[in-house]
């Protein structure tokens, strides 16, 4: 997967006379448009009052514009006037009606009213709020998109696995997550980079290539001289009979042929790990993944990146030696105790290729990094930045950034599913794939919360029913592509900018409803990008096509008035884009038949 070049748009700024200034892009999102719009008349008032004196000069607040949760409270609301009661020596009431008193007139407000203790609820005029499906027609496969992110350079690393067996579907969920992350950073103005890092070194790769020899001499688990932590699953026998075969496999960056000979345990090293490598990388196209990097463990060892680490910590005074072991002061800079970096008996410790590889990301000039992986990382995460913030590279304490997913529980008629006869010990993603499709695996494994712990109920994916929220978004985009091909069966035409001259038409509960919530949708993408919850976007879709399929039960699309018919095929298909734009931030299809 490729990043698009990074948009720019030019801006525009304003500043009233106390100096609040105002900046907001050309062609932004209509909701962040209209919350541009109430800060800036909120800020003129601000100056008015100012300016007569109920207010302090210079007073410079953060003005919070949201959308509010009940329509009969309008449509955006502030809550200015209760964090300024003080400064004003007010009641928050009476200052939210001197502000309402100067706010100056605009077409996209119809009326303000006071709420509470001292909210300011504003209701837009029907231009205003209608102007979201123009928005999403015009702006088409770009409606949602914004340039947050300016093209600046970001690094998302994700799943990560070992090479010594199928992905799980813990490996999934990281999938399903970090690669939504990306699009989602893409669709935001960065210059994102995906990452696959394979720990292809150490006493794991040892494990598996020693299992994969035990096979080639004709063992199996139990034997004597079966490895002690050996890999028990199937696909170790169909690794050996590949590698005695003397087949050829294709890694990312090499092609390997087996050897033959059981005996040559380096050969049988090299090859399985590719074998598994490949093994990956077909899970992953399956499931619609792909990375603009992969970087193996085992360059950081040849290149000399993990002795150079080593040198700089041991020059810099941050090591000591004890019991043999060469210790870093990990304590120093807020770690719970000291971590060993090299063994007595010379071998290093995962933490030290860990930070040896950070560093290798920062010096490529990533200045923002997130790692997306297991909870069972947690602990690396102090580890790694205490290591980092020990070489003094003017590498920023609390980088990088960690996206940390909970487990997976697999369920199947009420009971937990534990075992794959292929991988042995665990659910694999190739599993679930076939089992229910991409797309539904996809949805299910993004739509939480990561740092919930998640039940996967393959009947429920399975199901063709509104209880399945895959199925539920995928009949709304359906259900539009359905009312144009039934227009064209009527002969009947649409044209789009003469649709949207009759926007106004849309008034009734329904529409105005689904209205209000098509306007969230580029907030939506805008704050899921930026606190990293592509679990936000799939809820989101959810509660669109709610609102749709309620809209679409109560009020016929093809009626016989142009006027209305236009419009009401306007703001459905302004849902469709919507909808079909948000599954496609999550790798899920559109599909236009159910």
């Amino acid at each position: 997967m490729r990043p698009f070049p990074a948009r720019r748009r030019a801006g525009r700024s304003s500043a009233n006379a106390n100096g609040l200034f105002f900046a907001y892009p050309v062609g932004i999102p209509h909701e962040s448009r209209m919350k541009d719009t109430i800060e800036r008349l909120l800020g003129d008032a601000l100056a008015t009052l100012m300016g007569d004196g109920t207010l302090p000069a210079g007073t410079a607040p953060a003005i919070q514009v949201e959308r509010t949760r009940d329509p009969s409270h309008g449509d955006l609301a502030s809550n200015v006037a209760l964090t300024l009661a003080k400064a004003a020596g007010m009641k928050p009431r009476d200052l939210a009606g001197r502000l309402c008193e100067a706010l100056p007139a605009d077409p996209a407000v119809a009326r303000t009213e006071i709420a509470g203790p001292g909210f300011i609820n504003f209701f837009l005029a029907a231009d205003a709020s209608t102007a979201v499906v123009a928005d999403a027609l015009r702006a088409g496969e770009r409606f949602g998109e914004c340039d947050e992110g300016a093209g600046r350079k970001v690094q998302v690393e994700f799943v990560s696995a070992n090479p010594t067996g199928p992905l799980h579907v813990g490996h999934g969920r990281g999938a399903a997550v970090g690669d939504s992350l990306c699009r989602l950073l893409r669709a935001t103005g960065w210059d994102v980079s995906s990452e696959f890092y394979y720990n292809d070194a150490g006493q794991q790769i040892e494990n598996l290539a020693r299992s994969v020899q035990a096979r080639c001499r004709g063992q199996a688990p139990g034997d004597a001289g079966w490895p002690e932590d050996g890999y028990r699953g199937d696909y170790i026998v169909e690794v050996a009979e590949a590698y005695l075969r003397c087949d050829s496999v294709a890694a990312e960056d090499r092609q390997v042929t087996g050897a033959g000979d059981p005996e040559d345990l380096e050969a049988i090293r090299d090859f399985a790990v590719a074998w598994l490598r490949h093994e990956q990388d077909l899970d992953l196209k399956a499931f619609g993944v792909d990375f603009d990097v992969y970087f193996l463990e085992s360059s950081l060892y040849r290149s000399g990146e993990v002795e150079d680490t080593v040198r700089l910590l041991v020059d810099g005074g941050k090591t000591y030696e004890q019991d043999g072991a060469l210790w870093l002061r990990t304590t120093d800079y807020g770690d719970d105790k000291d971590r060993v970096m090299r063994k007595a008996d010379g071998g290093y410790t995962y933490f030290l290729p860990d930070v040896a590889y950070h560093l290798n990301k920062w010096r490529r000039g990533f200045t923002r990094v997130i790692n997306e992986q297991g909870a069972d990382h947690h602990s690396t995460v102090t580890r790694v930045r205490a290591g980092l913030q020990a070489l003094e590279q003017d590498i920023p304490a609390g980088w990088p950034d960690y996206v940390l997913h909970q487990m997976v529980t697999v369920m199947r008629d009420g009971a937990e599913v534990k075992l794959s006869k292929r991988a042995g010990s665990y659910v694999t993603l190739r599993d679930l794939i076939d089992e229910v499709g991409r797309d539904a695996t996809r949805y299910f494994l993004a739509a939480r919360a990561p740092s919930s712990q998640l039940t996967f109920d393959i009947d429920l994916a399975l199901s063709q029913s509104n209880d399945n929220p895959v199925y539920y978004i995928q009949y709304a985009h359906a259900r539009v592509c359905s009312v144009h091909q039934r227009l064209a069966e009527a002969g009947l035409a649409w044209d789009r900018e003469a649709a949207l001259a009759q926007l106004t038409l849309l008034g009734n509960d329904e529409e105005q409803e689904l209205l209000r919530a098509l306007a969230r949708y580029p907030e939506t993408v805008a704050r899921a990008a930026r606190e990293a919850e592509p679990h936000a976007v799939a809820n989101y879709l959810r509660e669109l096509a709610g609102h749709f399929h309620t809209f679409y039960n109560a009020h016929k699309v093809l009626v016989d008035d142009a006027a209305l018919r236009d419009a009401r095929v306007a703001l459905a298909e302004a849902v469709r884009q919507a909808i079909a734009n948000g599954l496609g931030l999550l790798g899920v299809g559109a599909p236009e038949r159910m």
